[in-house]
């Protein structure tokens, strides 16, 4: 396969990447909380959340969806549904949700992680299109800088990532909060889609970019002429 074409289906792989970090960033379906329920035809309530807000929706569980020891769910289900931004996002908001230090910690460190990320990957985009528009082979050279910031991306997604299991991982473990059990949802995929498809990639296209090797060097050696005698 040409190079050109490689680097070609590069650029598509990191546009989907970005495509799905920024959908991840922009939601609130990281994970999903949930209490147990232990009576039928009651309401209870679950949550799901992402960087920037908390969604909490309270679910009617009847006698179709109840089972014994079954937790608050699925979030599916129809039910009234309040979403509030972190108060550390929006000062001088009266919330109650997320008042203790250490998960806001968490949840402002995943955040701005994730920026980070989305500021590689415009410096990568920028560097893409400067190669992109340039004639010739003239500016190739951006293609080296472009796949290290994707790269570097990649691995602030995989940051946020780590920061935001350990953030559930506190919620339920904390004596403060209903909830006992969490899965990861949508956005939680996309964010570890990115960081695949941004690091690897990444790394391909900075590959893709250097000087090529001669494939048998000692042929070109073999190949050169004999030293004269005199």
């Amino acid at each position: 396969m040409h190079r050109r074409t490689k680097i070609k289906i590069a650029i598509f792989v990191l546009m989907v990447g970005m495509a799905c970090m920024f959908t991840a960033v922009v939601t609130d379906h990281w994970a999903v909380l949930s209490p147990t329920v232990n009576k039928v035809n009651e309401t209870c309530e679950a949550a799901h959340f992402g960087l920037w807000r908390l969604c909490k929706k309270h679910i009617y569980i009847s006698e179709e969806h109840y089972k014994e020891g079954n937790t608050c769910g699925p979030i599916s289900l129809p039910g009234e549904e309040n979403c509030t931004y972190f108060r550390h996002f929006t000062p001088g908001q009266d919330a109650e949700i997320f008042e203790y230090k250490t998960q806001k910690e968490y949840n402002i460190s995943a955040a701005a992680i994730s920026i980070f990320s989305l500021a590689f990957m415009i410096l990568g985009s920028l560097c893409l299109v400067g190669s992109c528009t340039g004639k010739g082979k003239g500016r190739d050279y951006l293609l080296k800088p472009a796949g290290m910031f994707f790269a570097f991306a990649g691995l602030c997604a995989f940051i946020s990532l780590e920061v935001m299991r350990q953030s559930v991982k506190r919620m339920i473990e904390s004596e403060e909060t209903i909830w006992i059990e969490y899965y990861y949802a949508w956005s939680f995929a996309c964010a570890c889609t990115a960081f695949v498809l941004l690091f690897l990639t990444g790394i391909a296209l900075l590959v893709l970019s250097m000087p090529q090797m001669p494939r048998n060097p000692w042929e070109t050696c073999m190949d050169a002429e004999p030293d004269q005698v005199e």
